[in-house]
């Protein structure tokens, strides 16, 4: 399955034209704004655009993606916008992060697959210093019917992989909470993030 998902980015990222756009995500534009620069990591990062964002605004910049096609275009972007970013290529257990490293963690639909969520939600919260801030927009398990109805707005096809309220409080348990929401949303970004969407947003400090 996960083969299966890598080519599919690879193919899509393979493409000329940017996936997702080149400008930022709109909620992680507004709370980067409000922050201080510092160490920053961007999982499942794709293209680049909110890496670049924030590298743009002064921030030290992380990022993955199991995609060799998506660091391209990423580091393409970053150099077109005179910025530099640390890109890495893997699964998350086998990268060199270590705890407390970073004082930002953003995750723009880095939706991971069911088995491993939770998993990957906790890694990265160790990987967070104290009092550091998390922001996250997912797509919501309400979606799929948002998705049905325009499949240009795109997002997880199974339920099991988009998000909810319930499993961000057991997996940042361990966060004051500053914002969390699930809410109706009209996205523009590319040519697969197009229509209106249901997400959920988080913002929460690690304790």
């Amino acid at each position: 399955m996960r083969e299966e998902q890598l080519k599919m980015w690879d193919d899509r990222f393979a493409n000329q034209e940017y996936t997702y756009g080149v400008q930022p995500n709109a909620y992680l534009k507004e709370q980067l704004e409000k922050l201080n620069p510092g160490k920053i990591l961007f999982p499942a990062e794709g293209e680049g655009r909110n890496a670049v964002y924030a590298a743009k605004l002064g921030f030290d910049v992380s990022a993955f993606d199991l995609s060799k096609e998506g660091r391209k275009k990423a580091l393409k972007l970053a150099d077109e916008n005179n910025v530099t970013i640390d890109y890495q290529i893997g699964e998350l257990p086998e990268l060199n992060y270590h705890k407390g490293q970073f004082d930002v963690i953003v995750l723009i639909f880095a939706h991971f697959n069911a088995d491993i969520r939770s998993e990957y939600h906790q890694l990265l919260s160790s990987y967070l210093r104290k009092g550091g801030m998390l922001i996250i927009e997912a797509f919501s398990k309400k979606h799929l019917v948002y998705r049905t109805k325009n499949p240009k707005v795109g997002g997880p096809r199974d339920l099991e992989t988009l998000c909810s309220i319930e499993e961000f409080k057991t997996d940042f348990k361990n966060f004051e909470i500053i914002e969390l929401e699930e809410k109706e949303v009209e996205l523009n970004e590319g040519l697969f993030h197009v229509g209106t969407g249901s997400v959920i947003r988080f913002v929460g400090v690690k304790k």
